[in-house]
Order: structure tokens, then C-alpha cells, then sequence
């Protein structure tokens, strides 16, 4: 029977990796799989080889020290993993990349599911990417042409969030009924809070963002706004629970429910750069995108970065479909503006919805299943 090893190494990549799983196991019901990931993961069938707690970090710094954790982990994988038919590394791109190219050399077929962001910063990386991997699985159409002229098989198979989140056939009655479900009022402006699930960004971000909710409330003279914040895990809705403590006059509703409900529910969201975004774009939620980072790894991103935005809607368009404000920009004052004037916009124009549709259409590949059948297609090779 056909054995898969396949590592992810953060709850987004245990979630992609969840639907490549269970993809693959609809097409070979006898395979095994074994390597890193999250409950999503286990739940379908991973024999573990390590906890996923083990490479959960952030930033520049933070991988410089643990360097040696992370050296002595990726030995440990490299020998359990090489009796394995073909290796699956899910995003986490510096240590799985790296492990794909020790495993090639071992002649294991390897697959990487999610092209680094090469359209965006360090383009240098696409020769060193050929090296580590048989074929690149790819989320946004324009990234295999990314790849032309190299030696990287890249292939397209759409992103499993524009599989997942149908577009909407009648927004508003969509609002009402996600409002319902999560017990918020009718009446009145919602406006969805998304800071980030970890705690360094809730830390980070989740001042900032009830600031800049407060200041909203304050400036514009809302008297009927409501806030919805999802956390759906335990430890950040106890971090959240403690921010929204200091704004006693604040109405914030924190909700177990995941992001999409709340962005369903919501009439506008303040959200970190990052995935985030996307919901809000396959929902039809109009946003405005921000992002704060210790100053030295932003900085260092910066000046390798080879887009003017950051936010996913305006990268995929082309040009600032959304707001975005980052780094020395940002301040309370100024993301409770950006969401007033937004507000107002979504209410007078329909082109945004116009362009999200577009966006949302280009997004359909297969998702899961087409990243299966290329997954199946190396065994033997």
C-alpha cells in the first residue's frame, strides 16, 4: 500500500492539509500517511512523527532561536520518512523545502503545496525551490507563469477557500441569517474585528484593533454599531476577552464560530493582512486591511518585497482594490477613518462586489482534488 509522508506546520496548513488527505484517500482508500500536523490531520488517518507545537514560529527572529530545535527535528523526519513513496510538504516553506531537497536526494518524489510567495518578495528562491521539489501546487492562477523559463514544474489546482465558500446567491439574507445564528442585533452597523489568531498577533494587534474600534464609534457618532470578534479557540478567545475588558463601552461580541459567520454577519471587517483576507473577498465583505510588525522583520520584508501591496484582494487585482495601511500608518485614528469611509463606499457602489465575483471565479481549480491527482501521479516516479 502506498505510504505518503506529508508535514504542515500551522493550523492553516493543517487545514489544507486535512483536504489533501482526505482527497487522497478517496482516490487510494489503502494509503498511509505519516509526518507533522494539527487535529484536522490526525483526524484523518497521520501517524504522527512530532506535535505540530514544535514548529510553531513567527517572524525573522524567532527561527534564528530555535535553529537548533528545528535542525534536530528535521533529522528525526528525514529518517523516519525515508521509506516513504512520495513526500507532501505543506506550505511552511523554509523547513519544508528544505526537507523535500534531503529527501529528493533519496530519491522520494516530493510535492510542495503552496508556492512560496516568489510573486511578492525574494524571486531569487524559484531556482532553489526546483532543486527541492518534483512539482509545485500553486493557489493563484497567475503563479505558474512565475515558474516558465525554470526547471519547476508548477501546476495550478485553485485555492480550497474559493472550493469551500460558495458565492453568496442573496447577501443580505445571508447577513440576517449569520446575525441569528450568532445572536447579534439586526439593527445597525456590524463591523467584524479579525486581529489574528495567534497570541503574538492577538498581542500585537488586538489593542490596535479595539482602539481603532473605539475611535470608529467616537468620530463617527455611532450609536448603534456592534463589533464581532471570531475565536474559535479557547486561548485566544481568553486573551480576547481580557482586551475587550479595558473598552467597557464597547459593544463586542466574542463568538466560538469561525471567521466565516462573522464575516457573513458583518457589513464591513478590520483584518491582518494574510488569509484573512481572502474570507473576506469570497464572502463579499468589503474591508480594510492592515498589518503591524515588530519594526526589524518588517523593515527586512520590505526591501525584498516586489509588490506595492500586501492585502490578497489587491494583489490578485492588480491594484488597491481595498484599503490597506501598514506599519508606520497605522494608528487608531487612522484605521477608524479608513473604515467610516469604506462603509460609506460599500453603501453607494456595487463595483467592489463586481470585481469580487472576478477574483472569486479565477480562484476555481479543483482545490483538493486536483492537488490529489498530481499527488498520485508521482508514486513510482
Amino acid at each position: 500500500m502506498p505510504a505518503i509522508g506529508i508535514v504542515a506546520g500551522e493550523a492553516s496548513g493543517d487545514v489544507l492539509g486535512g483536504e489533501l488527505m482526505s482527497a487522497l484517500r478517496k482516490r487510494a482508500p489503502e494509503v498511509e500517511f505519516a509526518g507533522v500536523g494539527g487535529p484536522r490531520m490526525q483526524r484523518h488517518g497521520m501517524r504522527s512523527l512530532a506535535d505540530i507545537d514544535n514548529l510553531s514560529i513567527n517572524g525573522l527572529v524567532q527561527p534564528v532561536l530555535r535553529l537548533p530545535a528545528l535542525w534536530g527535528l528535521m533529522n528525526q523526519l528525514e529518517s523516519a520518512l525515508q521509506a516513504v513513496d512520495v513526500f507532501v510538504g505543506v506550505d511552511f516553506n523554509v523547513f519544508n523545502l528544505r526537507l523535500e531537497w534531503r529527501l529528493r536526494r533519496r530519491r522520494i518524489p516530493t510535492a510542495h503545496y503552496v508556492s512560496p510567495s516568489v510573486y511578492a518578495w525574494r524571486r531569487g528562491r524559484v531556482q532553489r525551490i526546483g532543486k527541492s521539489t518534483d512539482v509545485v501546487m500553486t493557489l493563484f492562477p497567475f503563479e505558474p507563469s512565475i515558474y516558465e523559463g525554470t526547471d519547476v514544474r508548477a501546476e495550478f489546482v485553485g485555492h480550497p477557500l474559493a472550493e469551500e465558500i460558495a458565492p453568496p446567491v442573496d447577501r443580505a439574507a445571508d447577513q440576517r441569517r449569520a446575525r441569528e445564528l450568532l445572536g447579534l442585533r439586526h439593527d445597525g452597523s456590524t463591523i467584524a474585528l479579525m486581529p489574528g489568531s495567534r497570541e503574538s498577533e492577538l498581542k500585537r494587534m488586538g489593542p490596535l484593533f479595539l482602539e481603532a474600534a473605539s475611535e470608529m464609534v467616537r468620530i463617527g457618532s455611532m450609536t448603534s454599531v456592534q463589533f464581532v470578534v471570531p475565536c474559535p479557540h479557547d486561548r485566544a478567545r481568553c486573551k480576547m476577552e481580557s482586551l475587550v475588558a479595558a473598552h467597557p463601552g464597547l459593544d463586542v461580541s466574542i463568538v466560538e464560530s469561525g471567521s466565516h459567520e462573522a464575516l457573513r454577519a458583518a457589513d464591513l471587517v478590520l483584518v491582518k493582512a494574510g488569509t484573512g483576507t481572502l474570507e473576506a473577498l469570497l464572502t463579499r465583505t468589503p474591508m480594510v486591511v492592515t498589518y503591524l510588525a515588530d519594526p526589524i522583520s518588517f523593515a527586512i520584508v520590505r526591501r525584498m518585497m516586489h509588490t506595492s501591496h500586501i492585502a490578497l484582494p489587491n494583489i490578485l487585482a492588480g491594484r488597491e482594490l481595498v484599503p490597506e495601511l501598514l506599519q508606520d500608518v497605522v494608528s487608531p485614528r487612522r484605521l477608524a477613518e479608513a473604515l467610516l469611509g469604506e462603509l460609506r463606499r460599500c453603501r453607494e457602489e456595487s463595483e467592489l462586489m463586481r470585481e469580487f465575483d472576478k477574483i472569486h471565479r479565477s480562484l476555481l481549480g479543483g482545490g483538493a482534488d486536483r492537488a490529489a491527482e498530481i499527488v498520485l501521479s508521482l508514486l513510482g516516479k
